[in-house]
């Protein structure tokens, strides 16, 4: 009997990782946080924190650009203020919306942010503010990701420090 051809059952925590997206794509925003609180008492603790990150990830990308996502933010924060991981993402979700929208971000937030949010903020957009948030991206890679800082401390604002500045440090 060849066992290579025999199916295999799906682990449970796949089903239940499954179910959870399945129903955190249907759920109303009214049971929206409720659903997301419900899913992070599974005891797979791994398994369920990442349905609502790429739960977040989706509903985020959604409603960033309008003003639903303020209230939808304000919401989320509050069902996953006990996990480290979605409460950082939540912000970092929150500071990519500044930049793009062209609203007042702190270069360090930025500059202590995750590998993934630098690279959403390099790819977000052609548009000059985030010229120089490339250049401040590409800069932390140059110098091996110690965090650029002869660039950070110039405080609450738009990217205020020409490019050319930026790239000839």
């Amino acid at each position: 009997m060849n066992h290579h051809n025999a199916p295999q059952e799906e682990p449970a925590e796949h089903l239940r990782f499954a179910a959870c997206l399945s129903r955190l794509e249907q759920v109303t925003d009214a049971d929206e946080a409720g659903l997301v609180g419900e899913v992070l008492t599974d005891p797979d603790q791994t398994m369920a924190q990442s349905a609502v990150l790429r739960h977040l990830d989706r509903r985020a990308a959604d409603l960033r650009h309008g003003p639903a996502y303020e209230p939808w933010t304000e919401s989320m924060t509050q069902a996953t203020i006990r996990y480290p991981l979605l409460a950082r993402r939540l912000r970092e979700w929150s500071l990519l919306r500044a930049i793009t929208l062209g609203r007042l971000w702190h270069q360090d937030a930025l500059l202590e942010s995750s590998d993934w949010l630098q690279r959403k903020a390099a790819a977000a957009s052609n548009t000059d503010a985030l010229v120089g948030v490339r250049a401040l991206v590409q800069r932390c890679v140059r110098v091996d990701l110690q965090r650029c800082s002869g660039v950070s401390g110039r405080g609450l604002g738009r990217w205020e420090e020409p490019v050319a500045d930026v790239v000839r440090r």
